[in-house]
């Protein structure tokens, strides 16, 4: 297995159902890909301006301003309170490090990456890349022997099913046993909607309940897409386990894995910013106070999406047959069918849309069920 095993991009299949989707009299509305529309904050576009006399290669391990700003923020907004800037690294966004990392660790043939069963494709694509088998498995008791890297989305991509204290020290447990990898893809950690995450924190791989007094063999990932609106500037983070860090800040030196300068003195800036999240986080909330209702008025049910960017909703028939109902109502989703053999029966909507036209696919949603 490698490179040339990976199949054709899945989302050229949702061509059709754009098209069709794009005929309705009153116009498109994108609910497929999580982008970003709203603006990037004033206050880090700024940043990025201040910093554009880029004359010089930058580090690939960052900045000390910007290490010294991730660390503060696993400790304000992840309480992760001891971490070092020897336990951080910038990344060329989250995507390129959940692709690269079992190559980056050194994986190949015989050596398992177990995934969620409801995921993010890129998590098999990496095992496939580096000649690993990836294994959809959610309980940490189903986790098989010979895994090597393990991961935990969390909150997660597409259904929003976010691990607490209890289930991530269970896992980290399990992965130890296993003498596995346990890497944290915690992307959404700040848009927690129902149940305790509507008020209290999203817990990290790395918080010290879960640990056990060691970060050996742990990884949390984190991107600035979302919550700061940065996914054009590929601005994301990894920190944990000093050994693992210090592994892949060498493997990256040699790759040539580094962020643009301009890049981490924005990112250092938004992550001392906390202020614009929130404001971020309210038009998710209000896009998806329109959406969530809508969507149950005409027969879909809404499972997990608890916390996330994303409704995770099936009207209990195959996706495909869900995608073209919703594009004759002008509204494009994903299929569950991108996300493992687990889910052909749910649709993923987005909250990535202006809040006038979620509001156009909310009204055309109910109508559609009265």
């Amino acid at each position: 297995m490698g490179v040339r095993d990976l199949a054709n991009y899945p989302w050229d299949e949702v061509e059709p159902y754009r098209a069709r989707a794009t005929a309705h009299p009153d116009g498109l509305v994108d609910l497929s890909i999580g982008s970003p529309v709203d603006p990037t904050p004033e206050v880090i576009r700024a940043a990025l301006a201040e910093a554009t006399d880029a004359h010089a290669y930058p580090q690939t391990v960052g900045t000390p301003a910007l290490r010294e700003a991730i660390v503060d923020w696993y400790a304000r907004r992840r309480g992760v309170p001891d971490l070092t800037t020897a336990n951080v690294l910038p990344t060329i966004g989250s995507k390129e490090l959940v692709a690269l990392l079992p190559l980056l660790l050194g994986l190949g043939p015989g050596d398992i990456v177990v995934h969620p069963r409801v995921a993010y494709p890129t998590y098999a694509v990496g095992a496939t890349v580096a000649g690993a088998t990836p294994v959809a498995a959610d309980d940490p008791a189903e986790w098989p022997e010979g895994a090597k890297l393990i991961w935990i989305n969390s909150p997660g991509n597409p259904d929003g099913r976010t691990w607490n204290v209890d289930e991530l020290a269970a896992a980290v447990r399990r992965a130890r046993e296993l003498g596995a990898v346990l890497a944290g893809d915690e992307c959404y950690a700040e848009l927690g909607w129902e149940g305790s995450w509507a008020t209290e924190p999203i817990p990290s791989v790395l918080d010290p309940r879960v640990t056990g007094g060691t970060r050996s063999g742990l990884l949390s990932v984190y991107s600035l897409s979302k919550q700061s609106n940065l996914a054009g500037y590929r601005a994301a983070l990894v920190a944990g386990c000093s050994r693992i860090i210090g592994d892949l800040l060498t493997a990256r030196k040699h790759l040539g894995l580094m962020p643009p300068l301009p890049v981490q003195h924005a990112m250092a800036v938004a992550l001392r910013d906390d202020e614009h999240v929130a404001v971020q986080k309210e038009l998710y909330r209000q896009r998806r106070a329109l959406l969530a209702p809508a969507l149950k008025a005409a027969g879909f049910r809404i499972d997990g999406s608890e916390a996330g960017l994303y409704l995770w909703a099936t009207e209990g028939r195959d996706a495909w047959e869900s995608m073209g109902r919703l594009a004759d109502l002008g509204i494009l989703a994903g299929p569950g069918h991108f996300y493992g053999d687990h889910s052909a029966d749910h649709v993923r909507l987005s909250l990535t849309a202006p809040l006038e036209r979620v509001a156009q696919a909310a009204e055309r949603l109910t109508a559609s069920g009265a």
